[in-house]
């Protein structure tokens, strides 16, 4: 993890392993484009100050001077879209993050003309048991300024269809569209929301068994889908997994404890809390690929008071773009997944078994 250093100290600091750190400067608002806030003089300053910048050397170059605007962009474009500073300025959004030494992140992995690709997150409190928000971004300069589409909003969903930083593959599976009856402005009720998961399964090997240590719940552990699960121990040594094929990205970077996978028909996983993990930069991985290893890695802030994986689904759809999505009614590893009566105490059913929390649970394809 970076600290809220200086800019000077940031770059200083990366200078040995090859990065280069920049901060955000103010940019005014364009009415042309007029689809996402930009940052004021105002908060430009306290954006500066707060967000930690990850960037290639090579990749630096290649910005130039228009690195600051896009960091400006995509930063402004996640505190717009934070659960935790909702309705906040970028000012206030920076400030309160500040007093919960949390930090907002932003690693620009990838560009070409025109465009820049990588991830950007929020982290999670340190204080509670809690998980991050993160996001994909792809970012297009048009009409001389940086328009930043974050997984989830329109934006984004735009920018895969024509950006040349976004593979063919990925490019299918990121508009594998597999909710299309649901209105745009309909949100999904659990009951709505069960659909075919495509033959996904639970983050380890078919055919082995984990203990289930936490049934449906939020994934940042508070408001939200009851979109994830824990799970821990049993005799898959340990070792998580993708619960499908698709293109898996590394969120917090070589070494850290968190990655995200793109699949086919619709759906996207995370798995955080790994450690020993394979670093991916929206790589094509198979069904069951290696992650990491169950552990208590906090690379982007909350807490784990025992080695598990935290798992969670979200959507890849036309409506809901990259968000964390219902378990309840779904079937996922052979088992169906309902919601308790309160957040970790829901259970996986199967044949007529029922595995909730502290049961020990086999994968299964079918």
């Amino acid at each position: 993890m970076f600290s809220k250093l200086s800019v000077r100290t940031i770059l200083a600091a990366l200078a040995i392993t090859g990065l280069v750190a920049t901060s955000p400067s103010a940019v005014a608002a364009n009415p042309e484009v007029a689809a996402k806030p930009l940052a004021t003089p105002e908060s430009a300053q306290e954006l500066s100050a707060e967000v930690t910048v990850k960037m290639p050397g090579k990749v630096a170059d290649r910005l130039g001077t228009g690195r600051t605007e896009l960091i400006d962009a995509i930063a402004t474009d996640v505190l717009s879209q934070s659960h935790d500073v909702v309705g906040l300025t970028p000012a206030k959004a920076v400030s309160k993050l500040a007093a919960e030494n949390r930090e907002v992140v932003v690693d620009v992995r990838t560009v070409s003309a025109g465009w820049a690709r990588g991830v950007a997150y929020v982290e999670a409190s340190r204080a509670e048991h809690s998980h991050p928000e993160g996001w994909l971004f792809i970012a297009h300069r048009e009409n001389g300024r940086w328009v930043s589409g974050l997984e989830g909003d329109r934006e984004f969903a735009d920018h895969v269809a024509t950006s040349p930083l976004v593979g063919e593959t990925e490019r299918e599976y990121m508009m594998d569209y597999v909710q299309r009856q649901m209105a745009p402005d309909k949100e999904a009720s659990p009951i709505e929301a069960t659909a075919n998961t495509g033959g996904l399964l639970l983050p380890w090997m078919p055919d082995y068994y984990m203990t289930v240590t936490g049934g449906p719940h939020s994934h940042t552990g508070g408001a939200g889908h009851w979109s994830s699960l824990d799970f821990a121990g049993g005799n898959a040594s340990g070792r998580v997994r993708s619960s499908r094929e698709g293109t898996a990205t590394s969120m917090c970077g070589a070494g850290g404890g968190w990655t995200r996978v793109i699949h086919p028909g619709g759906f996207s996983t995370d798995y955080y809390h790994m450690f020993n993990t394979v670093y991916y930069n929206g790589t094509s991985i198979g069904r069951s690929a290696l992650l990491g290893t169950i552990g208590t890695d906090v690379c982007a802030g909350g807490s784990a008071t025992g080695a598990h994986v935290h798992w969670s689904l979200r959507t890849y759809d036309a409506n809901l773009n990259g968000q964390y999505t219902w378990l309840n009614g779904r079937t996922i590893g052979g088992w169906t997944w309902w919601n308790g009566a309160s957040q970790y105490t829901g259970c996986g059913a199967r044949l007529g078994y029922s595995g909730c929390p502290g049961t020990a649970i086999y994968n299964r394809t079918s």
